[in-house]
């Protein structure tokens, strides 16, 4: 058995429920529409454990039709998926194939060496996303379409559906706040696949000298933007299930605060708290764990509030809800203590701060980005390979 097919079968514990997933076909999976255009050309490969058709990686199949892929590019969490967010990957060698994984979060430099793109002609992407502005997958795929720019490569994407892809909220990052966690300005809910990512990057002028970088997209087949799509594989170590998924356009915030969402916890962004919190009826404990070896709070014992009780089409119908941090923020009442330099990153720009601690509601909030919104959904339109 191949050391991937092990880790994913591996990964059965936490793998997610399936829904109408059956009819939609992944990019991945439609070898006859773009194994023949990388036949004869040394292909770069940027995927990690969320590269799978079926039981086969990506990886596997590419090399069982011949295909000489001659360097794995690495995303946060790994080639595996086990890092923690953020953590240094150091550059190794795929223990089943010999082929060199070139990492691009060893904390040194986020662009390949010369003398890797020196040895390629294509780099192919086939990575699951979580349509958010803040996931770092996409940022990672900006950043090798602009290497190509530079080292004049192709650049192809096996496209995978967006979970989070039934609609657009949130503020446009305003690009001062330019960071690993959003390099486009786009919405923090965006509705993009992959692919129309990649197509808006490069007709919009957003890469590298505004350049463009040839590029081919393998779509997917039966899915459109209203299409409910479960992950059949958790795509990072704390979005354990498609609960944290739904929720996570509104809990990721808390990253910038001092408060913990669960990292530690069998409920990461499903929950939230702090040890000073009070009037609350529910609490835990973040411990090191498995892609979270050292959460905020670790070993404290926090009072906070689980979400996990919210029904799924509650949460997506609320799309980008800032109740919940407004709410501990509210408790804590530490004001601008509450806050760290990086939840502007996140919410990508400086006036929500500013209104939670003036006493904004949600919906008061929502409503100064709701133009923003409708302007990028037009500007989007042009780049949509699937339908609305």
């Amino acid at each position: 058995m191949s050391k991937i097919k092990f880790f994913v079968l591996a990964f059965l514990p936490i793998l997610f429920v399936m829904s109408a997933n059956s009819a939609v076909i992944v990019g991945a999976e439609s070898t006859d529409e773009y194994i023949p255009l990388l036949k004869g050309k040394k292909v770069a490969l940027l995927s990690n454990h969320t590269g799978m058709v079926g039981n086969e990686h990506v990886l596997d199949i590419m090399l069982e039709k011949g295909v000489d892929v001659t360097t794995i590019f690495s995303p946060e969490h790994g080639f595996r998926g086990k890092a923690d967010a953020g953590e240094h990957v150091s550059s190794s060698v795929d223990e089943k194939t010999g082929i060199p994984i070139a990492s691009l979060y060893d904390g040194k430099s986020r662009t390949p060496k010369k003398e890797v793109m020196d040895n390629i002609d294509i780099i192919v992407t086939d990575i699951q996303d979580v349509g958010l502005r803040y996931y770092t997958y996409y940022c990672t795929m900006i950043d090798l379409m602009n290497a190509a720019i530079v080292y004049g490569k192709e650049f192809m994407v096996l496209d995978r559906p967006n979970p989070n892809g039934m609609y657009v909220d949130g503020p446009v990052l305003d690009m001062k706040y330019e960071s690993g966690v959003g390099r486009l300005p786009i919405p923090v809910v965006h509705g993009l696949t992959m692919g129309e990512i990649a197509n808006m990057a490069n007709g919009e002028g957003w890469l590298k000298d505004g350049k463009k970088v040839p590029l081919t997209v393998i779509k997917c087949k039966n899915y459109t933007h209203r299409t409910r799509y479960s992950l059949p594989v958790a795509p990072s170590p704390n979005l354990p299930n498609m609960h944290a998924v739904y929720l996570y356009p509104s809990t990721c915030y808390f990253e910038g605060t001092v408060v913990s969402l669960g990292r530690g916890t069998d409920k990461p962004f499903q929950i939230y708290g702090h040890p000073d919190m009070k009037g609350c009826n529910f609490s835990f404990t973040p411990r090191s764990v498995e892609g979270a070896k050292n959460p905020p709070l670790l070993d404290k014992l926090c009072h906070g509030v689980d979400l996990t009780g919210i029904p799924d089409e509650k949460i997506i119908k609320q799309g980008v809800n800032l109740e919940y941090v407004i709410d501990a923020y509210n408790n804590l009442g530490i004001g601008d203590k509450f806050f760290t330099s990086f939840f502007e990153k996140l919410i990508g720009n400086a006036d929500v701060r500013k209104m939670i601690e003036e006493g904004k509601s949600a919906d008061e909030i929502k409503a100064t980005w709701k133009d923003d919104v409708e302007n990028f959904k037009k500007l989007r339109k042009p780049y949509l390979l699937y339908a609305e």
